[in-house]
Protein backbone atom coordinates (compact mmCIF):
# COMPACT_ATOMS: atom_id res chain seq x y z
CA UNK A 1 0.00 0.00 0.00
CA UNK A 2 2.70 1.98 0.87
CA UNK A 3 4.77 1.48 -2.46
CA UNK A 4 0.82 2.58 -4.25
CA UNK A 5 0.65 5.65 -2.59
CA UNK A 6 4.40 6.64 -3.12
CA UNK A 7 4.08 5.86 -6.81
CA UNK A 8 1.07 8.13 -6.58
CA UNK A 9 2.47 11.19 -5.57
CA UNK A 10 5.28 10.78 -7.88
CA UNK A 11 3.38 10.32 -11.24
CA UNK A 12 0.85 13.57 -9.82
CA UNK A 13 4.20 15.73 -9.09
CA UNK A 14 5.63 15.12 -12.35
CA UNK A 15 2.42 15.38 -14.06
CA UNK A 16 1.95 19.04 -12.22
CA UNK A 17 5.79 19.57 -12.71
CA UNK A 18 5.26 18.93 -16.51
CA UNK A 19 2.39 20.83 -16.86
CA UNK A 20 4.20 23.92 -14.87
CA UNK A 21 6.98 23.25 -17.80
CA UNK A 22 4.84 23.47 -20.56
CA UNK A 23 2.78 26.98 -19.06
CA UNK A 24 6.01 28.10 -18.48
CA UNK A 25 7.24 28.27 -22.13
CA UNK A 26 3.75 29.74 -23.10
CA UNK A 27 4.29 32.47 -20.57
CA UNK A 28 8.23 32.77 -22.18
CA UNK A 29 6.64 33.22 -25.66
CA UNK A 30 3.86 35.29 -24.47
CA UNK A 31 6.25 37.83 -23.03
CA UNK A 32 8.21 38.70 -26.43
CA UNK A 33 4.89 39.29 -28.52
CA UNK A 34 3.75 42.76 -29.00
CA UNK A 35 -0.28 41.97 -30.13
CA UNK A 36 -0.97 45.68 -29.56
CA UNK A 37 -4.41 46.46 -31.64
CA UNK A 38 -7.20 48.88 -31.61
CA UNK A 39 -8.98 48.48 -28.59
CA UNK A 40 -11.16 50.31 -25.87
CA UNK A 41 -9.04 50.39 -23.56
CA UNK A 42 -5.29 50.09 -22.69
CA UNK A 43 -4.74 48.60 -19.10
CA UNK A 44 -1.46 49.25 -17.87
CA UNK A 45 -0.86 47.28 -14.66
CA UNK A 46 1.48 49.41 -11.52
CA UNK A 47 4.50 48.36 -10.42
CA UNK A 48 6.21 50.32 -7.44
CA UNK A 49 6.21 53.77 -6.94
CA UNK A 50 8.29 55.73 -4.46
CA UNK A 51 6.96 58.70 -2.36
CA UNK A 52 4.75 59.61 -5.15
CA UNK A 53 7.32 58.78 -8.43
CA UNK A 54 6.78 55.97 -10.11
CA UNK A 55 9.53 53.16 -10.36
CA UNK A 56 11.72 52.98 -13.03
CA UNK A 57 10.09 49.50 -14.17
CA UNK A 58 6.68 51.26 -13.42
CA UNK A 59 7.89 54.30 -15.61
CA UNK A 60 8.94 52.11 -18.38
CA UNK A 61 4.91 50.84 -18.45
CA UNK A 62 3.64 54.23 -18.30
CA UNK A 63 6.05 54.83 -21.35
CA UNK A 64 5.18 52.08 -23.28
CA UNK A 65 1.46 52.78 -22.47
CA UNK A 66 1.75 56.32 -23.05
CA UNK A 67 3.31 55.55 -26.95
CA UNK A 68 0.02 53.07 -27.72
CA UNK A 69 -2.30 56.05 -26.62
CA UNK A 70 -0.29 58.79 -28.53
CA UNK A 71 -0.91 56.06 -31.25
CA UNK A 72 -4.53 56.28 -31.27
CA UNK A 73 -4.54 52.59 -30.47
CA UNK A 74 -7.07 53.46 -27.67
CA UNK A 75 -8.97 56.47 -26.27
CA UNK A 76 -9.18 55.14 -22.60
CA UNK A 77 -6.22 54.29 -20.43
CA UNK A 78 -6.72 52.74 -16.97
CA UNK A 79 -3.76 52.59 -14.25
CA UNK A 80 -4.28 49.41 -11.65
CA UNK A 81 -2.65 49.49 -8.31
CA UNK A 82 -2.91 50.34 -4.35
CA UNK A 83 -1.30 51.80 -1.87
CA UNK A 84 1.54 48.80 -1.58
CA UNK A 85 1.68 50.46 2.51
CA UNK A 86 2.21 53.86 1.46
CA UNK A 87 -0.38 55.83 3.51
CA UNK A 88 -0.10 58.77 0.70
CA UNK A 89 -0.15 57.39 -2.81
CA UNK A 90 -1.28 54.33 -4.99
CA UNK A 91 0.36 52.98 -7.67
CA UNK A 92 -2.79 53.70 -9.88
CA UNK A 93 -2.68 57.29 -8.92
CA UNK A 94 0.88 57.39 -9.63
CA UNK A 95 0.28 56.57 -13.00
CA UNK A 96 -2.74 58.63 -13.66
CA UNK A 97 -0.29 61.63 -12.51
CA UNK A 98 2.30 60.58 -14.82
CA UNK A 99 0.54 59.93 -17.53
CA UNK A 100 -1.55 63.79 -17.20
CA UNK A 101 1.88 65.29 -16.99
CA UNK A 102 2.95 63.74 -20.12
CA UNK A 103 0.01 65.35 -21.59
CA UNK A 104 -2.89 62.43 -21.52
CA UNK A 105 -5.92 64.56 -20.37
CA UNK A 106 -7.33 63.63 -17.00
CA UNK A 107 -10.46 62.53 -17.96
CA UNK A 108 -9.18 59.81 -20.57
CA UNK A 109 -7.64 58.16 -17.55
CA UNK A 110 -9.55 56.04 -15.19
CA UNK A 111 -8.21 54.83 -12.18
CA UNK A 112 -8.04 51.68 -9.92
CA UNK A 113 -6.71 52.01 -6.95
CA UNK A 114 -7.52 49.28 -4.56
CA UNK A 115 -5.68 46.13 -5.96
CA UNK A 116 -3.00 45.02 -3.73
CA UNK A 117 -2.51 41.67 -5.72
CA UNK A 118 -2.57 41.22 -9.35
CA UNK A 119 -6.11 39.11 -9.40
CA UNK A 120 -7.53 42.29 -7.26
CA UNK A 121 -6.17 45.17 -9.67
CA UNK A 122 -8.06 42.57 -12.83
CA UNK A 123 -11.03 42.06 -11.03
CA UNK A 124 -11.51 46.11 -10.38
CA UNK A 125 -10.39 46.45 -13.99
CA UNK A 126 -13.32 44.16 -15.09
CA UNK A 127 -15.40 45.76 -13.00
CA UNK A 128 -14.28 49.27 -14.26
CA UNK A 129 -15.06 47.72 -17.89
CA UNK A 130 -18.39 46.54 -17.35
CA UNK A 131 -19.52 49.82 -16.46
CA UNK A 132 -17.98 51.56 -19.02
CA UNK A 133 -19.48 49.03 -21.81
CA UNK A 134 -15.57 48.53 -22.91
CA UNK A 135 -15.08 45.43 -24.32
CA UNK A 136 -11.58 44.98 -25.48
CA UNK A 137 -7.61 46.14 -23.84
CA UNK A 138 -3.90 46.14 -24.73
CA UNK A 139 -2.30 45.15 -21.05
CA UNK A 140 0.92 46.49 -21.09
CA UNK A 141 2.85 45.14 -18.57
CA UNK A 142 6.16 43.06 -18.11
CA UNK A 143 6.76 40.53 -20.72
CA UNK A 144 6.01 37.99 -18.19
CA UNK A 145 2.89 39.02 -16.57
CA UNK A 146 1.38 39.21 -19.50
CA UNK A 147 -0.30 35.75 -20.14
CA UNK A 148 -1.60 35.35 -16.53
CA UNK A 149 -3.28 38.72 -16.89
CA UNK A 150 -4.72 37.88 -20.27
CA UNK A 151 -6.40 34.81 -18.96
CA UNK A 152 -7.51 36.21 -16.26
CA UNK A 153 -9.10 38.95 -18.24
CA UNK A 154 -10.38 36.76 -20.74
CA UNK A 155 -11.73 34.45 -18.57
CA UNK A 156 -13.88 37.18 -17.41
CA UNK A 157 -15.06 38.10 -21.11
CA UNK A 158 -12.91 40.64 -22.44
CA UNK A 159 -10.43 40.62 -25.61
CA UNK A 160 -7.41 41.10 -24.29
CA UNK A 161 -3.97 41.84 -26.53
CA UNK A 162 -0.80 41.58 -24.50
CA UNK A 163 1.89 44.59 -25.47
CA UNK A 164 5.34 43.91 -22.93
CA UNK A 165 6.83 47.04 -22.14
CA UNK A 166 10.16 47.42 -23.81
CA UNK A 167 13.34 46.20 -21.63
CA UNK A 168 17.07 46.91 -21.85
CA UNK A 169 17.40 43.59 -21.29
CA UNK A 170 16.28 40.02 -22.04
CA UNK A 171 13.22 39.06 -19.83
CA UNK A 172 14.48 35.39 -19.81
CA UNK A 173 17.57 35.49 -17.81
CA UNK A 174 15.67 33.33 -15.96
CA UNK A 175 12.96 30.70 -15.71
CA UNK A 176 12.42 30.67 -13.01
CA UNK A 177 10.37 33.87 -13.55
CA UNK A 178 8.36 32.07 -15.78
CA UNK A 179 7.83 29.22 -13.52
CA UNK A 180 7.11 31.65 -10.62
CA UNK A 181 4.47 32.80 -12.72
CA UNK A 182 3.19 29.47 -14.09
CA UNK A 183 3.00 28.91 -10.00
CA UNK A 184 0.63 31.77 -9.97
CA UNK A 185 -1.39 30.78 -12.80
CA UNK A 186 -1.95 26.80 -11.73
CA UNK A 187 -3.01 28.80 -8.18
CA UNK A 188 -5.55 31.28 -10.13
CA UNK A 189 -6.71 28.09 -12.09
CA UNK A 190 -7.04 26.48 -8.49
CA UNK A 191 -9.41 29.63 -7.12
CA UNK A 192 -6.37 30.79 -5.54
CA UNK A 193 -6.19 34.80 -6.33
CA UNK A 194 -2.78 36.26 -5.46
Amino acid sequence: MRRVIVWTAGALLLSVGAWLAAVARQIERQSTRDEARQADAIVILGAAEYRGRPSPVYRARLEHGFELYRKGLARRIITTGGAGGDPHFTEGGVGQAYLVRRGVPSEAITVEQEGSTTAESLAAVAEIMRRMRLESCIVVSDGYHIFRAKKVLESLGFRVYGSPRPSGRRESESWRVYLRQAAAYLLWTLGIRI
